[in-house]
């Protein structure tokens, strides 16, 4: 009986301290991408606002580069290029091949009067682009459509 009774409080122990950590799985952030079909529709509005409203509670549930690259693109159509930039960088952690994240990260360099910048930009899209892509012409686009630097 004592045997049992002891088994009893040792398992109960044991329990107690293992729940910790089954919750600690629930704060677990995913790789997997998720639904982003509501911000694209926010975006494809110009309601960046709404986009950032929905990406920001993602950013502490999902690690991924799509969700960091809309975030810098919301974060710069509203004119925080310094956070915009960041995003873009994270993204481009995650994927260094991310197409989106390039152009756009491009586009910013221009925005800001770094053409040089865009230009590596390009170039990496060309390389990964070397039939073409929307990518790739939409940076292109927005070189072109620089204006000239005065000295």
């Amino acid at each position: 009986m004592k045997t049992s009774a002891l088994w009893l409080v040792l398992s109960l122990v044991a329990a107690c301290v293992a729940a910790p950590a089954a919750r600690a799985v629930d704060i677990v952030t995913s790789r997997d991408l998720p639904n982003l079909a509501s911000v694209r529709a926010s975006i494809k509005a110009k309601d960046f606002k709404a986009a950032l409203a929905e990406l920001t509670p993602m950013l502490e549930t999902h690690q991924h580069a799509d969700v960091y690259n809309l975030m810098g693109f919301s974060l710069r159509k509203t004119g925080d290029y310094q956070q915009a930039y960041t995003f873009y960088r994270k993204a481009l952690e995650f994927d260094p091949e991310h197409k989106g994240a390039l152009e756009y990260l491009g586009e910013l360099y221009v925005e800001t009067g770094q053409i040089d910048k865009a230009k590596e930009n390009l170039a990496v899209l060309k390389r990964l682009c070397p039939s073409g892509c929307e990518e790739l012409a939409d940076l292109e686009q927005a070189i072109a459509a620089a204006p000239p630097k005065v000295n």
